[in-house]
């Protein structure tokens, strides 16, 4: 048996040659981001491990990233901190590390020298050590004021070098340099565009104090560990609660983990690929699996008689099902290595160099390859294997339909109704839920059971849809439009399965794009209904700004109502006993004139008075809050004050700015109580008489210097809402053309198998007239019919999605739904193109058939 299943497999293989390719491309995607992702770490914990020092000491803060984002300040220590840790038993080396993060650097023509628009571009001081990154190869270091070294990938790719004049847009303000010098990574470059200064000038420059610095970096005595002189010097200090204290392993694992979070989006991203690979594989390998049993019903029935035991027939063909999972999991193997170094090759055109001749590829990755590869070919190949083990050996030799083919589909009747009625009620239950968290839960319960029901019961939806959807075809066709159409019905089994690889990708796609839609109509209604300013000025990043910018605003002729926005970092002590870190948004007075919100209880004045904040009745409701209440707030500087709830935004989403809470109040008590806080946002009307565009332009003039600014109107959010809901859609879409990929081989497959099944029966058509144009047409007009068969049925199913995907949008304030009509007529012609692309091969060898040759075939 094992020969005969050996040589079956060789004889058939090109007929197995397109279910290897699902297969492939399964693995190729799971291999490929895994290999990836490892080789990204594996570069980057070398570097972060070979530049962390011994010991860093950096200043502590509950509000981590959001301190800088909202007040435009970095988190300091003082500088003379380093001479006491220098004084430490076990501290060879001790020294102060000046690093600003959000910085723009312009060359003369005010153009952003940034790597890309995702890169951050950085300015730290110059101490060169055996650990820096980077080593000085040309010039000379900056030395004193005006003085500063750019890395070699940012020189080589502005064309700047050593003469040129830059200058550097800091916190506290802006200031020119020269390059005096090049410095080239000496490993890896993260994407960074790096600009070093004279370590006083930076302290000046980019921290605004020359007694700050941003951490103290040291280096053990020989002798002493990491972890015994991270003791030394947290004793030495004392004030735990104002430093942190990390080793060299620690501040490593801490970069990896923060640069991590880049890494594990494009790996889910890529083993979400994967997924529909498998998905929709697992229908091509099925059906596959199960044509090839049919053609070979003589030969299994000749095996029983020959004494072969059912167990055999069906370990037979579970055997050349995983011969197919270990060619297409070595293959996919290879295409994941190919893939991976593509990627990193991909992240070098955006300034990450990595070395893509090294790829990491640890023992677990083959192990998950051939997993995924023989996995799917066995749990794909089971059902048609138990079928075969069915076939009854004088019913073979009289060369009838394997059982169960032509079997009436009760069983599936049932558990298609079981599997629908669950996923249903799901939905059903979802749309009635009026909490975020379960009604997300229930969707992704009702998605799941209901396109099981789908796959389930697509059959018995065959007779019915196909006749409808091919009915044109006879009066069009004539007997050729006939017989395509009742070639799709015979086996309703197998064109289900077709059609089902193509209805997965369509109903992801046309749920997706509903949401997309909706949520799109969502913010645009928000947008009209909140914002009521001609013009809003704000950062390309939305974060703070210098003084600078708000004194030339301000000083625009022609400016009606002025109102600036500042985010300020909290941590609210609430009555159910929770403590929330988030962020704020101070207003200045004027506000109603340039937002509208709409308040459940209070108003703007009651919300930002003095000693008073509102906040989202949603969020005060869950934790119990009143207007009137009294809640503590700590500020980012550590002052902790008592302020009173004066009114309740009546959004569910809160007051549109994004933070959790959606807590405001008025820019007089944020500067208060966080004195030397720095604008992010200024809200302009424009004076009577003024023209709004002229006004517009007059302010982008003023702000050239500062390219990071951007004056927009309401049509300009709306487009920048658009462009980024735009990307989670092309995401969605090249989902779609993965699934799409796959489902054209599978309707291939399918029908290039139907043509070797009915190659008598063509032989024989082609005897009595059929012309080998009919014969062409017949083929493709039949794969039309499955194509659009599967369309419908997940476009229906995709719809049905989007809906209930927007209620789980409307409990968080994006009410409106929108149903994208264009795309679904494109669905829907898409798929009768892909019908005819599909067709191409198998029907061109159908109608090249030796006619005598076609009817002497068993």
């Amino acid at each position: 048996m094992l020969r005969a299943t050996l040589r079956g497999f060789i004889a058939h293989k090109g007929r197995l040659l397109l279910s290897a390719l699902a297969v492939l491309l399964s693995v190729a995607f799971v291999a490929g981001s895994l290999i990836f992702s490892d080789t990204v770490n594996r570069t980057f914990d070398r570097l972060f491990a070979s530049t962390s020092s011994d010991v860093s000491i950096e200043p502590r803060s509950e509000f981590a990233e959001n301190e800088g984002y909202g007040t435009g300040r970095i988190a300091t220590l003082p500088a003379s901190l380093v001479d006491r840790v220098a004084k430490v038993d076990g501290v060879a080396t001790a020294h102060i590390d000046v690093t600003a993060e959000r910085i723009t650097v312009v060359d003369r023509r005010n153009r952003e020298i940034g790597a890309h628009a995702n890169a951050p571009t950085l300015a730290s001081d110059w101490y060169p050590t055996d650990r820096s990154p980077v080593r000085l190869t040309e010039g000379h270091a900056p030395r004193g004021d005006g003085q500063a070294l750019i890395d070699a990938d940012t020189a080589e790719r502005t064309g700047l070098g050593i003469g040129d004049r830059l200058r550097v847009l800091a916190g506290p303000g802006a200031f020119p340099v020269r390059i005096v010098g090049i410095a080239t990574f000496t490993g890896t470059n993260p994407g960074a565009a790096l600009v070093f200064l004279d370590p006083q000038t930076a302290q000046r420059r980019l921290l605004g104090s020359a007694d700050a610095a941003t951490s103290i970096e040291t280096q053990a005595a020989p002798g002493v560990s990491d972890a015994e002189l991270k003791r030394r010097i947290a004793e030495a200090l004392g004030d735990g609660d104002r430093y942190d204290l990390r080793t060299g392993a620690e501040q490593a694992q801490s970069d990896a983990e923060r640069f991590g979070r880049f890494l594990d989006i494009v790996k889910y991203v890529m083993l979400g690929f994967a997924g529909v690979a498998v998905l929709v594989g697992t229908f091509l390998i099925v059906n596959t699996f199960s044509m090839l049993i049919a053609q070979r019903t003589r030969e299994l029935g000749l095996l029983r008689a020959l004494g072969a035991e059912r167990r055999q027939v069906r370990r037979s063909v579970l055997i050349e099902a995983l011969l197919l999972g270990v060619v297409g999991a070595t293959l996919g193997l290879a295409a994941g290595i190919g893939l991976a170094i593509a990627l990193i090759r991909l992240l070098g055109l955006l300034g990450m160099n990595l070395d893509a001749a090294d790829p990491a590829i640890r023992w677990s990755t083959p192990v998950i390859a051939y997993a995924v590869g023989l996995g799917v070919t066995f749990v794909a190949a089971y059902l048609p294997s138990r079928r075969a083990a069915r076939v009854s050996p004088m019913a073979a030799l009289a060369d009838v339909e394997v059982a169960g083919v032509g079997r009436p589909l009760r069983v599936r009747a049932v558990a298609g109704l079981l599997a629908g009625v669950a996923g249903g009620a799901a939905l059903g239950a979802c749309m009635a839920s009026g909490r975020t968290q379960s009604a997300a839960a229930l969707l992704g319960a009702g998605v799941a059971l209901t396109l099981v029901a789908m796959v389930i019961a697509g059959p018995l939806l065959v007779r019915p849809l196909v006749r409808v959807l091919g009915g044109v075809f006879p009066r069009l066709y004539g007997p050729v439009g006939r017989l395509s159409q009742r070639n799709a019905l015979r086996n309703p089994r197998r064109t289900g399965a077709t059609a089902a690889a193509l209805m997965v990708g369509l109903a992801l796609v046309t749920g997706m794009a509903v949401a997309g839609t909706s949520m799109n109509r969502s913010f645009d209604q928000q947008i009209d209904k909140t914002l009521g300013a001609d013009l809003v000025a704000q950062s390309t990043t939305f974060g703070p700004f210098p003084r600078e910018v708000t004194d030339r605003v301000r000083a625009t002729p022609g400016i009606g109502t002025f109102v600036r926005q500042r985010y300020v970092p909290l941590k609210l002590a609430l009555p159910d006993g929770k403590s929330v870190t988030t962020t704020g948004v101070a207003f200045d007075r004027g506000f109603d004139e340039v937002v509208s919100l709409d308040y459940a209880a209070g108003n703007t004045a009651s919300a930002m008075g003095p000693g008073r904040i509102g906040m989202e009745r949603k969020f005060a409701r869950d934790h119990g809050i009143e207007v009137g209440d009294r809640i503590r707030v700590a500020f980012s500087d550590r002052r902790t004050v008592t302020l009173t709830v004066g009114a309740l935004a009546a959004s569910e989403s809160g007051n549109g700015f994004g933070a959790e809470g959606g807590i405001v109040m008025g820019l007089a008590t944020a500067a208060k109580y966080l004195p030397g806080s720095q604008d992010s946002g200024l809200y302009v009307n424009a004076a009577p008489g003024t023209d709004v565009e002229r006004l517009r332009h007059d302010l982008e003039r003023r702000l050239e210097p500062f390219p990071q600014m951007k004056v927009r109107n309401q049509a300009d959010y709306k487009e920048l809402i658009h462009d980024q809901i735009a990307v989670l859609l092309y995401l969605v879409y090249a989902l779609l053309g993965l699934a799409i990929i796959i489902a054209v081989l599978g309707v291939v497959n399918t029908l290039a198998l139907s043509v070797i099944e009915r190659t008598r029966e063509i032989g024989l058509l082609r005897a009595i007239g059929l012309s080998r144009l009919q014969t062409r047409r017949m083929i493709r007009l039949e794969s039309v019919i499955i194509a659009v068969f599967g369309a419908v049925l997940g476009l229906g199913l995709g719809l049905a999605w989007g809906v209930v995907m927007q209620h789980v949008l409307a409990l968080e304030g994006m009410k409106a739904l929108a149903i994208p009509w264009p795309t679904v007529v494109a669905v829907l012609i898409g798929s009768i193109v892909i019908g005819l692309v599909a067709a191409l091969l198998p029907a061109l060898r159908a109608s090249r058939m030796n006619m005598l040759s076609a009817i002497a075939h068993e």
